[in-house]
């Protein structure tokens, strides 16, 4: 089968550069145009990010001689790609405006970025919950008369800790009222070169500025329902979080309490959690998409597990990881939960959520 040639855009950030590291030997897609700010526009992609590559020892072989385009140039990417992914770094509006104009072009975006998150006809994709949410790309490309162009979404990092655990207890019958969340996230999160060492090292940051709200609201868009022409959020759960930062390189770990809405006699057992945790499965699995893990949900029983530096790569880096589930004194359950970041929670999130595409037709006709 002949590969898919894809585009990067911001190729030359972090973000944009494990997008190139994760889909060196991609079974399905290959690194064809990259795309970065006009101060790299006309280099040779290595070097543009010479003294600056971050992703393992070497840029891919591949790619290293693609000269880099202008990322606000949809049409220089015409003929090149067959769709890209987004890791644009600018204002929110500046990258909704960038990123539409690569749709209107007949160029499908799969972003990274946060800016269209909220757009409502824009399915903000976990692949194992909400694949349904696919079905607004109809609705998004006549609203804009679209031909073959279209956007979709990952969402944000933090989330991947909690929500796959969170929806295959929903999925089961064990529906969730209230939910206290507290991250300890990533230095890696916020990018290069990110916080500085000063503020890192022998220190917590208790704030990061708009992942509470992410937290608290974008569960509630992936678990909502495509309803006419828009994605209707779902009534709950209410979900309150705490956002900090703390000194590790890639894993973000999630202390959860939840309260089920159920009476006590209907509530689960602890086993019961545990097991529908680690039997859960999804399209992705069906699908045996290349990135999809096979266990999505993996449970620890060490009482010290599980750890950013021991567990982040479990699944490649795509399964989330639970241990310490146990009984609360004030809500039913609390757990803790890591998921990896920069590969679930970024880069390879937004590859699988291509791969479903790809295998629900979506590139069929570009």
């Amino acid at each position: 089968m002949a590969k898919i040639p894809v585009g990067v855009l911001g190729a030359t950030g972090m973000v944009g550069q494990r997008y190139i590291h994760l889909l060196e030997n991609h079974p399905w897609f290959e690194v064809t145009y990259v795309a970065a700010s006009p101060r790299s526009a006309g280099k040779a992609y290595k070097e543009a990010v010479k003294n600056r590559w971050l992703i393992g020892a070497n840029i891919p072989s591949g790619v290293q001689d693609l000269i880099v385009q202008d990322a606000n140039d949809a049409s220089l990417a015409l003929g090149k790609c067959k769709f890209v992914f987004s890791a644009l770094e600018m204002g929110k509006e500046e990258i909704k405006a960038l990123e539409a104009s690569y749709a209107a072009e007949g160029i499908p975006v799969v972003s990274n970025a946060s800016a269209n998150r909220w757009t409502e006809d824009v399915p903000m994709l976990i692949p194992e919950i909400n694949a349904s949410h696919l079905d607004i790309i109809a609705k998004q490309k006549a609203h804009h008369n679209w031909d073959k162009g279209f956007i979709a979404v990952k969402p944000n990092c933090s989330l991947q800790t909690y929500m796959m655990p969170l929806y295959a207890l929903q999925q089961a019958g064990y529906p969730v009222k209230r939910m206290i969340v507290t991250t300890l996230q990533a230095v890696s999160g916020a990018g290069y070169p990110g916080v500085s060492s000063f503020d890192m090292i022998d220190n917590i940051v208790p704030y990061i500025g708009g992942e509470e709200e992410k937290t608290e609201k974008e569960c509630l868009k992936i678990l909502g329902k495509v309803s006419g022409d828009k994605i209707e959020n779902a009534a709950g759960p209410i979900v309150s979080s705490t956002c900090t930062r703390v000194p590790v390189i890639d894993g973000h770990t999630a202390t959860v309490n939840i309260e089920f809405d159920l009476p006590e006699d209907k509530k689960p057992s602890l086993e019961e959690i545990e097991r529908v945790w680690t039997s859960f499965s999804s399209l992705p699995q069906e699908l045996k998409l290349p990135n999809a893990p096979e266990h999505p949900i993996a449970v620890r029983h060490e009482e010290n597990r599980p750890q950013p530096r021991r567990d982040r790569d479990t699944e490649k880096g795509m399964a989330c990881v639970i241990g310490r589930l146990r009984n609360c004194n004030v809500f039913d359950v609390k757990f803790v939960a890591l998921s990896h970041n920069t590969k679930r929670g970024a880069a390879l999130g937004g590859i699988l959520n291509a791969e479903l595409l790809k295998a629900k037709g979506f590139f069929d006709n570009l």
